[in-house]
């Protein structure tokens, strides 16, 4: 019985442990990357400052990711003029083809990257489940992360709150 007890402790130690790592928000800064879109555009994530930038990692086979797209896309055109960019990059695993097909069908009016080699998911503390979502400030800091699909009210709240800021 005492046996069974310190084995229940321990796994639950090390679940809670899990769960604040992964749904931290971390505040330190993002990753200084140079981005290259689907399309062959270039973007160094370090020239983004006194904008605030969303991280979305996906894949075409992320039934969660696929869900919550359609809301990145407003979130995009509802904010693009406000100093906000949204940064989609699809996992090493994802299969180029489809990567372009979804970004054609539906008309993703933001940056898409194919992480083909995964540097970028390594950098940004090895990014592993998607969908994850990294939210930045104009100052670089990461100020919120999500892994699993995102609230999308909250990422709102926060944004207008940056913006207020900017």
């Amino acid at each position: 019985m005492k046996k069974y007890l310190q084995l229940t402790l321990v796994i639950s130690i090390a679940i809670s442990i899990t769960g604040y790592l992964l749904f931290q928000a971390p505040n330190k800064s993002a990753p200084d990357i140079k981005l290259t879109s689907i399309q062959g555009q270039n973007l160094n994530l370090s020239t983004l400052k006194n904008q605030i930038v969303l991280v979305n990692f996906w894949a075409t086979s992320c039934t969660g990711c696929i869900q919550e797209m359609p809301e990145l896309i407003k979130l995009q055109k509802k904010y693009e003029t406000n100093n906000y960019k949204t940064i989609a990059v699809a996992m090493d695993y994802d299969i180029p083809e489809y990567i372009e097909n979804y970004v054609t069908e539906k008309k993703l009016p933001f940056f898409v990257q194919h992480d083909s080699d995964g540097k970028i998911a390594k950098a940004f503390g090895d990014v592993g489940l998607t969908p994850s979502t990294f939210l930045i400030n104009k100052n670089g800091k990461i100020i919120k992360k999500y892994v699993g699909v995102a609230d999308i009210n909250e990422i709102e709240k926060l944004i207008n709150k940056e913006i207020k800021n900017i």
